[in-house]
C-alpha cells in the first residue's frame, strides 16, 4: 500500500451502539493498527431531526470501554477538523453547487405533497413510484423549468433541495474488498437527496466529501449500505476525485440465532440477552436498554467474540488478545454470509477471560458487584466490614471462585458466603443420610474448634480428619455436611480454605447453626 491507510467509522448519534456497529469499528481499527495507519471517528449527525443528545459522548464512551479509541475524533481532534458533520456544514454547498454546474445534479422545489401524488400517480400496489429518471420530468425542478423561472424561484428564497441526476442504463461497478466486482444498473437508483432545504447535506454527499478531504483509503460498512454503493461511486466520479475512492468492504450481518434476518434490538428484548454494547438511556421514553458491560462482560472478551461474527482467523485457536488480533487479522478471510449470533458462545468467551485473568484485575472488576451485594445483604441502613473489601482480601477470592464464573456478577453469586452467612441452607441435600453420630460429631467438633491454637487449612482439616475417625466416621460421609453448613449449598472452593477465610467465629456460628 502506498498512500497510509486512514479509515473511519462515521456513526450517527441516534441511540445505542448495536454490536454490528461496534464490529464495524473493530475491523477498522484492526486494519488501520495491522497496516500503520490511522483509525477516524467521525459524527455524522446532518439529520438533525433524528439527533438524540447524549448519544455522541454513549459512543465515545462505548469506544473507550471495548479499548478501540480512535486517533481523531470530535474529543481528540486532529489535522482534518472539525470531526462532526454539523460543524462542516459550510464545505457541501460548494461540492452540491459544483455537480449542479456540471450537469450531474439538479435543484428540485417539489413540496412534500407534490412528490406524495407522484408517488400515487405513477407508482402501483406492487411497487411505490420513486423520484428518478422516469419521473423527474413531470416535477419542478431545473431539468423541467425554464432557466428564467428556475433562478427567480432561487431568488425569492423557494425552498429546495438539490438531487443527482442518475444516468440511465448505466452499468456502474464497484471492487469490494469481501465480494469482488459488484454491478448495478443506474436504472433502478432514484435520483438521491444531497443538500436538503435546511443547507444540511445528506449522508450520500456528506460521505463522499469527508472522505475526500479527510484522505480516507479505505472504507468499512455494513453490507445493508451496498444499495447506496452505485450513488457513492458515480459521485466521486462526477467530483473528478475517482483515482482518490477509497477501497470498499461491506461487512456481512449479524444474523438473529436461527439465522432469519439481521440481530435486532427486539430480538435481544424477546431473547434475554443484550444488543448494545453498554447500558442506552432513552432520553426520550427514559427507558434502559441493557448492554454487554452492565451484564457482566469484560471488554476484552466482548472484542474478541465480536472479531470472530463474520471473520475467520484460520486457526483453530479462538481467544485472542487485542494485540494478537491485530497480527492476524485479514480482509481475505472475512465472510461474505451473515453471521449467526450466538450468546451462549459470547459467554463462553467471557468465561474464558474470567478464568485465565489475573486476580489483581479481577478484584478491580469484582468490587463493585461484591459492594452491591454486600449493601443488599446486611440492609440498606447497615454498614458492613470494610476489610471485606480490600484488595487484598479481594484478591483472595476471586482466585478462589473465577474458575466458576461466567459473567462478572457470578463472582459474588459463587462468593457470597466469604462476605455473609448464608441466608438459606439446603438441609435437604443432606437430610437423607443425617443421623445422631453425625448431629453429635459437628457439635462436639465445633466445641473443639474453640480451642484449636492455629487457624489456618492445614490446622482446620487436619482437626477435621482426626475427629471424624475419632467418631468413626469416614471423612467423605462428613464432608458434605460442612459444606453445606459454611455455603449454603453444594458447590463453592475447599471447604477448609472457606472456613480459614471465614475466620474461627463465624466457621463455629455455622455449624452450630444447623440442627434437624
Amino acid at each position: 500500500m502506498s498512500k497510509k491507510v486512514r479509515v473511519r467509522f462515521a456513526p450517527s448519534p441516534t441511540g445505542g451502539l448495536h454490536l454490528g456497529g461496534v464490529r464495524t469499528v473493530l475491523y477498522n481499527y484492526l486494519f488501520a493498527r495491522r497496516h500503520g495507519g490511522d483509525f477516524v471517528l467521525r459524527i455524522e449527525d446532518t439529520d438533525q431531526t433524528r439527533f438524540v443528545t447524549g448519544a455522541e459522548q454513549y459512543i465515545m464512551d462505548c469506544l473507550k470501554w471495548c479499548g478501540l479509541e480512535p486517533d481523531e475524533s470530535p474529543e481528540k481532534g486532529g489535522p482534518f477538523a472539525p470531526y462532526r458533520q454539523s460543524e462542516r456544514k459550510h464545505l457541501y454547498y460548494e461540492y452540491a453547487q459544483k455537480l449542479v454546474d456540471s450537469g450531474h445534479a439538479y435543484y428540485a422545489f417539489d413540496t412534500t405533497e407534490e412528490i406524495e401524488k407522484m408517488r400515487n400517480t405513477y407508482g402501483t400496489d406492487d411497487h411505490k413510484a420513486q423520484y428518478d429518471e422516469t419521473t423527474r420530468v413531470h416535477m419542478r425542478n431545473s431539468l423541467t423549468l425554464p432557466p428564467a423561472e428556475v433562478i427567480k424561484l432561487l431568488e425569492s428564497g423557494t425552498p429546495y433541495v438539490i438531487r443527482i441526476k442518475m444516468p440511465r442504463n448505466q452499468q456502474i461497478r464497484l471492487t469490494d474488498m469481501i465480494r469482488g466486482e459488484v454491478t448495478f444498473d443506474s436504472s433502478l437508483v432514484d435520483d438521491k437527496v444531497l443538500l436538503k432545504a435546511d443547507g444540511m447535506p445528506t449522508y450520500h454527499l456528506a460521505v463522499v466529501v469527508d472522505d475526500y478531504l479527510m484522505q480516507i483509503t479505505h472504507a468499512f460498512r455494513g453490507e445493508e449500505w451496498l444499495p447506496s454503493a452505485p450513488v457513492h461511486v458515480l459521485l466521486w466520479e462526477y467530483l473528478g476525485w475517482k483515482e482518490h475512492m477509497p477501497l470498499w468492504a461491506h461487512l456481512p450481518l449479524i444474523l438473529k440465532p436461527d439465522g432469519n434476518g439481521k440481530l435486532s434490538k427486539r430480538d435481544g428484548d424477546r431473547l434475554g440477552f443484550p444488543v448494545f454494547a453498554m447500558n442506552w438511556l432513552d432520553p426520550k421514553t427514559n427507558e434502559i436498554t441493557k448492554g454487554f458491560r452492565e451484564m457482566g462482560f469484560m471488554p476484552q472478551a466482548f472484542v474478541n467474540m465480536l472479531a470472530l461474527l463474520g471473520w475467520n482467523p484460520g486457526v483453530e485457536k479462538e481467544v485472542f488478545s487485542l494485540d494478537e488480533l491485530v497480527q492476524t487479522f485479514s480482509i481475505e478471510r472475512i465472510h461474505k454470509g451473515g453471521a449467526k449470533f450466538d450468546f451462549e458462545k459470547a459467554k463462553w468467551f467471557n468465561a474464558q477471560y474470567i478464568h485465565h485473568a489475573d486476580n489483581e484485575t479481577l478484584a478491580t472488576l469484582a468490587k463493585p458487584y461484591i459492594e452491591e451485594g454486600l449493601k443488599n445483604a446486611v440492609g440498606g441502613t447497615q454498614t458492613y466490614d470494610s476489610r471485606l473489601t480490600t484488595q487484598e482480601y479481594l484478591q483472595k477470592i476471586v482466585g478462589l471462585v473465577k474458575d466458576r464464573c461466567t459473567l462478572l456478577p457470578d463472582l459474588w453469586a459463587q462468593s457470597h458466603f466469604f462476605f455473609v452467612t448464608p441466608e438459606t441452607i439446603d438441609l435437604q441435600a443432606i437430610k437423607e443420610k443425617w443421623n445422631e453420630q453425625k448431629q453429635q460429631f459437628f457439635i462436639n467438633w465445633a466445641a473443639i474448634l474453640e480451642s484449636l491454637p492455629d487457624w489456618n487449612e492445614q490446622a482446620i482439616e487436619a482437626s477435621f480428619n482426626e475427629h471424624a475417625q475419632q467418631h468413626g466416621l469416614k471423612k467423605g460421609d462428613v464432608m458434605l455436611p460442612l459444606r453445606i453448613m459454611l455455603v449454603g449449598g453444594k458447590y463453592g472452593p475447599g471447604v477448609f480454605i472457606i472456613a480459614d477465610m471465614i475466620g474461627k467465629e463465624e466457621t463455629i456460628k455455622r455449624i452450630n447453626a444447623v440442627r434437624f
